[in-house]
């Protein structure tokens, strides 16, 4: 039998959770994810642990955040002056806003506070600090 190795194309299905044992993704939802082993289209901790698995395999894999989204960073919130945004736009904790910065890069963040004077935005990612737990079968190998 076929074992998964660094090139082989797999498709996988799993439950992704989170600590306190939330569902942030199933591909129940979407259909099953496939991708190709050190072509960089997933993280490289859980290549790792797709290496040596056959089809029909299961296996609880456990990404600490710097396996994953990395760690919450306080440099990726900012406060903006009110007065940078429309005076008549409703902005609200919650919304996200894609905002431009110099050198034209743009970056969708979430709102995280609103006040007279000022917009708290966060560029984390919304899985950043957190560590991810997918219950995951092997379903395919490609070669």
């Amino acid at each position: 039998m076929t074992l998964a190795r660094h090139n082989s194309t797999v498709t996988v299905s799993y439950v992704g959770t989170l600590e306190n044992g939330r569902i942030f993704h199933s591909t129940e939802e979407d259909g099953p994810l496939t991708f190709t082993i050190g072509a960089n289209q997933v993280f490289s901790a859980l290549e790792r642990e797709v290496v040596g698995m056959r089809a029909g395999d299961v296996k609880n894999i456990v990404l600490a955040p710097e396996d994953a989204y990395g760690p919450r960073l306080a440099e990726n919130v900012i406060t903006l002056a009110r007065s940078l945004f429309p005076a008549d736009r409703v902005i609200t904790a919650g919304q996200k806003l894609s905002i431009e910065f110099a050198g034209g890069i743009s970056r969708v963040m979430l709102v995280t506070g609103v006040s007279e004077t000022g917009v708290t935005l966060d560029g984390n990612h919304p899985l950043a600090g957190c560590k991810l737990t997918f219950a995951l079968r092997l379903d395919t190998i490609g070669i």
